[in-house]
């Protein structure tokens, strides 16, 4: 029905009251069942300072109010019995509670009134079922627009009753404004959260996910047994579970790189060497090809792979006294060492990352500030470029990008762990984080989401979302891991995991939830 036809409805309307106070005035209700607070005719039945729903009400009315009633709450199927009603009023009530499906079994009904019931919110499905709805009134509440009750407001952009401009009272951001007006895009309902999904019992340095094989696979370092711990996804049972192990000493990194649909691993160790490993489809094993020479890695303690056009590539930072950050490179056998870096400098972590669509690597050192190195095509070496100024004593440098910017976080054992951003020619300070015991600074995407956790030795882990409004990151939930080393994120099954490494306690997984506060 249009908007010409509103002042008939109103007059139906009121001579429907009308007609209710007229027939029942000075009369005694029609029948017996009619609950001793109402008054009742043939048609109609209007209910004062009602103590209840009442369950008595003639079966054939198709007219029921109620005014000042003593009961606040509205059960689920209160209605269930008067199934002719067509028109059902509630004023100048105050109700705590109305049921998603208090008004079950309405068919017929035309006209709803909830007018000036000090309602702040209604439940999401109060309206389900009533397809003979042509009017709605439900002004004079105290309507809270919070996520709650933008159903709503998506539900007014939809139906065709005529519904009398509401407004809402709270939150002070939208107060006065008129629910009828509003947009559900003005409504900001999705939230996330990490919680605890699975826990693996041992102590771990470096998490790292692959694809192998049309799966994906999750590699842990153990430190005290000296492994690398395989994982894969159990579908049955909806959980990761251990397939296979390369068993070493003390190890520290277990890094996976496929070449051409071949697996191979770096395993890195603080004794007895490091070596690559290949993974042996035949056997369904792994199997040891090469040792990593012992003269330029002592003692690694970051690996990172990578592809510069056609060559692949990986580089270990060594931070012993003695030591040189190397760069590997796959010459179709095997991986020999191509460019030797930073010398005698105890690099402590290593980053790859593209800075205006040129490769780039950032070391960082306990001996001096963060050094970047920029890909020189004509001798197919990296060359120093610079230093990254006031950060002394940066233990990783972790990089990420929003859009076309590109941003890295820093890590810092004591003092304040750093994000900064790409100026064009440096990087400059965005923002600081206090940092007590941090060892890692991790930057993740999850789907749409940009995270950063920064772990500690000594407190909880922080972890930050990015405000796309402020350009900054901005705290957003606590994680209890006993000194995280790194965070990685694992898509698999459309689920989203985050592994968390711990060098004292046990490994967790956490899934990463979103929540519709609107639901």
């Amino acid at each position: 029905m249009g908007n010409a036809s509103r002042p008939f409805r109103r007059i139906a309307y009121f001579l429907c009251l009308l007609s209710v106070l007229l027939l029942t005035e000075g009369k005694k209700p029609v029948k017996p069942k009619c609950p001793a607070w109402c008054t009742c005719t043939k048609d109609n039945a209007l209910c004062e300072n009602a103590r209840s729903i009442p369950r008595s009400v003639p079966p054939d009315v198709i007219s029921l109010s109620f005014v000042r009633s003593a009961f606040t709450k509205i059960p689920e199927g209160s209605f269930l019995l008067t199934p002719s009603l067509q028109l059902l009023l509630f004023t100048s009530n105050t109700f705590d509670v109305i049921s998603d499906d208090a008004f079950m079994g309405l068919p017929h009904l035309e006209y709803l009134s909830l007018a000036n019931n000090n309602l702040q919110s209604l439940p999401k499905d109060i309206f389900k079922g009533l397809d003979s709805l042509t009017n709605v009134d439900l002004r004079g509440n105290a309507f809270n627009c919070d996520c709650k009750l933008k159903w709503l407001v998506e539900w007014l952009g939809s139906t065709n009753a005529t519904v009398e401009d509401i407004y809402c009272e709270s939150p002070p951001v939208y107060k006065k404004r008129k629910i009828n007006s509003l947009s559900p895009n003005e409504f900001d309902c999705i939230i996330t959260e990490f919680e605890v999904y699975q826990s693996l019992p041992y102590q771990s340095l470096s998490v790292d996910t692959f694809s192998y094989m049309n799966d994906e696979h999750v590699v842990i370092a153990q430190p005290f047994t000296g492994k690398c711990i395989f994982l894969e996804w159990d579908h049955v049972e909806v959980m990761f579970r251990n397939y296979d192990n390369i068993t070493g000493t003390s190890t520290v990194v277990c890094k996976p790189i496929v070449i051409e649909s071949q697996l191979y691993v770096i395993v890195a160790q603080l004794f007895g060497g490091s070596h690559i490993y290949k993974r042996d489809i035949f056997a369904n094993k792994f199997i040891k090809i090469q040792d990593i020479e012992i003269l330029k890695i002592r003692k690694p303690n970051d690996i990172e792979t990578f592809r510069i056009a056609e060559d692949w590539y990986f580089v270990v930072a060594d931070s012993s006294k003695a030591g040189f950050t190397t760069v590997y490179k796959w010459n179709g056998n095997g991986f020999y060492s191509h460019q030797s870096l930073h010398a005698w400098y105890r690099d402590t972590d290593v980053e790859y990352l593209e800075i205006s669509g040129k490769p780039h690597l950032i070391l960082s050192s306990s001996s001096q500030r963060p050094v970047i190195y920029q890909w020189n095509k004509g001798t197919n070496e990296f060359v120093k470029r610079f230093d990254i100024q006031d950060m002394e004593d940066a233990y990783a440098v972790k990089h990420f990008k929003v859009k076309e910017d590109v941003y890295i976080c820093l890590t810092r054992f004591i003092g304040d762990s750093k994000v900064m951003k790409w100026g064009g020619s440096a990087f400059l300070d965005l923002q600081r984080m206090p940092s007590r015991g941090s060892m890692v600074f991790q930057p993740l995407q999850i789907n749409n989401y940009q995270y950063a956790i920064l772990g500690s030795d000594y407190s909880f882990t922080q972890v930050y979302y990015w405000d796309a409004e402020k350009a900054k990151f901005v705290k957003f939930q606590e994680l209890n891991v006993q000194a995280p080393r790194s965070f990685i994120h694992v898509s698999i099954d459309r689920r989203d995991f985050l592994f968390a490494s711990s060098f004292k306690g046990t490994t967790l997984i956490y899934k990463h939830v979103i929540v519709d506060l609107s639901a």
